[in-house]
């Protein structure tokens, strides 16, 4: 699986996003390490402070399936002719959200934060350092 499959597969997501107060649609592709890909797209709610974004919808799908851990690689993609077109990276919720799914499995995911002419390729710990997990709580 390339970098650039998972970059159209969060594309794909971001077609089916509910975004009908921002016009902002992102999407989200969780590679694990099985190869299987999970996506999401962002949930906008006329109550601005229950929508969902990308990511949390794919982790949720993920643990809906029942995966544990095996998080390697992240997409997150928005609209290419939103902003300046940097690329976009994940909100501090689903930053702590992705963290937790990898720490169960003890990986550190390549996090690929696209945006329109740029793809900017950071780790997960170097976005959310000093994270708190499930291994405080032991």
């Amino acid at each position: 699986m390339s970098n650039a499959d998972l970059i159209a597969a969060a594309r794909e997501a971001a077609e089916h996003a509910y975004a009908p107060y921002s016009d902002y649609q992102v999407g989200a592709a969780l590679l694990f390490e099985d190869g299987s890909i999970i996506t999401g797209s962002n949930v906008e709610n006329a109550s601005y402070g229950l929508a969902l974004c990308a990511e949390t919808v794919a982790v949720s799908r993920a643990f809906g399936e029942g995966r544990r851990g095996g998080l390697t690689t992240i997409a997150v993609v928005g609209p290419e002719d939103k902003g300046d077109g940097a690329p976009i990276t994940p909100c501090g919720r689903c930053r702590q959200v992705l963290n937790e799914l990898a720490q169960l499995g003890g990986t550190d995911p390549l996090v690929l934060c696209v945006g329109k002419t740029q793809v900017r390729e950071v780790a997960l710990s170097a976005l959310l350092p000093h994270a708190f997990g499930p291994a405080h709580l032991d």
